[in-house]
């Protein structure tokens, strides 16, 4: 407390650093298990939102935005890429829109984003964006982008789904889901995170990605490992990215890969921005063209994935599946193991016996 009263936060250097501390603590907070939920890991936030590349003036929403990673990660971008006046400094201020439903993320997000100077973070509402009803969101309050990770698992109460007539469920990711879609204007972008649990569910799920695929260019899934998001999670995840405005056509698919030496991601070693480069090198140029399939990409088109009736849990076809050999042999080698086991323990008995009657 005594070197944060030490902090002159009128000098922009100082709040900046102590800007870097305060994600630093809420990362240490994810590993501690407080408000980890509410925290996405910030290789990932930096990658998704390096690959949707936000503008100055831009209207850019994370509708369920935690503690405000994806927002700091999108001021650090256009800051460093796009930022030179302060007019363009104000277009992107006015342009950045939030919602929390919980109190202590809220909070945390709103100190966030005063860190980062932004001077009037009231843009950051205390509500919850599924509790009004779908058809209410008006053309005018559309955005240019959403980049968001929806709560893993999470369950609205009673009542809100009658919200989404359509797609009637209590799941918390298939409604925000449901909700970007209708958010995005027209070439609008989304970058969102999203369990395996979606990509091959059933029932509304299939509605719902059968609804995004006409909607929306999907245009790539990014497949993360279990230990990504360790230990608040331990599912899969994936990185869901599409553009509003066409039908899709192809699905690209990249399995982003634990670093060679090592067996998992976790807390004294998290994912790094840098272990994205491989993905971010195979990405392509603009529209991304010229892409190719390597041994962590490849392509599925649409038809496919209808043909699967929608479940996109699509694996890597360039890896080998372990073979474990023919059922009938495997028991045959194991009846045959037991039984020269059985062998060499009544060869034993026989020795112990014949040794204790001496």
């Amino acid at each position: 407390v005594n070197k944060i009263n030490e902090v002159d936060f009128n000098n922009l250097d100082e709040r900046r650093h102590f800007g870097e501390f305060y994600e630093q603590l809420l990362n240490d907070l994810q590993s501690a298990g407080n408000a980890g939920e509410y925290y996405t890991p910030r290789a990932v936030t930096a990658f998704m939102v390096d690959r949707i590349d936000p503008k100055p003036g831009e209207t850019l929403f994370d509708p369920a935005c935690g503690t405000g990673g994806f927002l700091t990660c999108a001021i650090r971008h256009m800051e460093k890429n796009y930022i030179r006046t302060p007019k363009q400094r104000e277009a992107m201020q006015s342009a950045l829109r939030a919602v929390e439903k919980k109190q202590l993320p809220h909070m945390l997000c709103v100190t966030n984003m005063l860190l980062h100077e932004i001077e009037d973070p009231s843009f950051v509402r205390h509500d919850n964006t599924l509790a009004r009803p779908l058809i209410s969101w008006r053309k005018e309050e559309r955005v240019d982008i959403v980049v968001t990770n929806p709560p893993f698992g999470g369950r609205e109460e009673d009542g809100i789904e009658n919200n989404f007539p359509t797609f009637r469920t209590k799941e918390t990711a298939d409604l925000f889901l449901a909700l970007i879609v209708r958010l995005l204007k027209t070439d609008g972008r989304a970058a969102v995170v999203l369990p395996d649990g979606t990509l091959f569910g059933e029932g509304v799920k299939t509605r719902l990605k059968e609804h995004l695929m006409e909607e929306c260019n999907l245009h790539t899934i990014v497949r993360l490992p279990n230990s990504v998001f360790k230990p608040y999670a331990s599912i899969g995840t994936n990185l869901l990215f599409f553009e509003k405005g066409a039908p899709t056509k192809d699905i690209w698919f990249y399995e982003h890969r634990v670093p060679n030496g090592q067996k998992a991601y976790s807390m004294t070693k998290p994912i790094r921005l840098e272990h994205f480069q491989g993905c971010i090198d195979w990405w392509g140029g603009k529209e991304r063209k010229g892409r190719e399939e390597t041994p962590q990409a490849w392509r599925v088109t649409a038809q496919e994935v209808k043909a699967r009736g929608f479940n996109l849990d699509i694996k890597n076809p360039h890896t080998v599946a372990d073979d474990h050999g023919d059922p009938e042999t495997l028991l045959a080698n194991l009846a045959r193991a037991e039984a020269e086991t059985a062998a060499y323990r009544d060869q034993l008995k026989a020795i112990l016996a014949e040794a204790l009657a001496r």
